[in-house]
């Protein structure tokens, strides 16, 4: 039995997906399976079950068990090669990192390029993902830190403040809108938007906004990605805020217009999120210090 086979099963209860275990560990499902066969015949126990018609995973007792070691073990394995690293000053390995798509797609990739320029040796694994997801991938160990927006300082987790950035209005550039500089949230009143789907921190941060102004809009639409909201604007479907990092390229294309928005409190924080009880490798308190800086 190897430290991989026991990675395998970990990834794959976890994510609750042979797939997914299988791209986490660049291997086939079919060698997944394999895996958790080879594990059920050396301990002569069931570990998993799967429901009939459908693609649930469910865990034995023996599996729970076995699952609870095989974290243990595994974690202590992490600490081992983190050990050795620091005994030669490298800074090496991988850092699981998970974060939402506004962040991901227009802010994390200069640090990552500084990341892997400055440290050749080691590797960042870069998913995108909700933040209730991202959260939950945290506290289960399955991503060793995660980049949100509005983080909520929970039990169990620790959160580096990144500072933040303004949230913008955009709209199309035929809209009664695409002329002014700035609004005043009174005058959003009535207007149609387009809107992040209700569990994005972004949407509650906004809504919330709005209500302690008094102020109703018209939900035309809601997305659960800045892309798609980006695109939906364009087409004339509404308008929408957004953080202003996800859309200067259209700014600067013409695609969208940015309008600021009058009030202090138009802000997003931004934060790294990670287990409280454990110990962060050297190259993700490296990558850590990059985005913070």
């Amino acid at each position: 039995m190897q430290i991989e086979s026991l990675k395998i099963f970990c990834d794959l209860v976890e994510t609750r997906s042979f797939s997914q275990a299988a791209e986490r560990n660049f291997v086939t499902q079919s060698a997944v399976s394999q895996q958790v066969r080879s594990l059920e015949e050396r301990f002569k126990r069931r570990l998993l079950e799967r429901v009939r018609g459908r693609r649930d995973l469910h865990l034995t007792p023996a599996g729970e068990a076995f699952f609870e070691s095989c974290r243990e073990v595994l974690r202590a394995y992490s600490q081992l090669e983190e050990n050795m690293r620091h005994l030669t000053g490298t800074v090496s390995g991988t850092v699981r990192v998970a974060t939402v798509y506004s962040v991901g797609l227009h802010e994390l990739p200069p640090v990552v390029r500084q990341f892997m320029t400055s440290y050749p040796q080691a590797k960042i694994d870069l998913e995108y993902s909700r933040t209730t997801r991202i959260v939950r991938d945290v506290l289960s160990g399955a991503i060793e830190l995660g980049v949100v927006a509005f983080p909520e300082r929970t039990r169990g987790l620790e959160v580096v403040p990144l500072g933040g950035d303004r949230l913008v209005l955009i709209c199309p550039p035929g809209h009664a809108f695409a002329k002014r500089k700035k609004l005043a949230a009174t005058e959003l009143q009535g207007q149609n938007f387009v809107l992040f789907e209700r569990d994005i921190p972004t949407r509650r941060a906004t809504d919330r906004i709005l209500r302690s102004h008094g102020v109703t809009v018209q939900r035309v639409a809601e997305f659960d990605n800045i892309e798609t909201i980006k695109r939906a604007v364009e087409v004339g479907l509404g308008i929408a805020i957004v953080p202003r990092p996800s859309v200067l390229d259209e700014q600067r294309t013409g695609q969208l217009v940015v309008v600021q928005l009058a009030e202090a409190e138009w802000k997003r924080s931004v934060g790294v999120i990670y287990r409280s009880d454990r110990a962060l490798g050297t190259a993700a308190q490296k990558f850590i210090e990059l985005l913070a800086k």
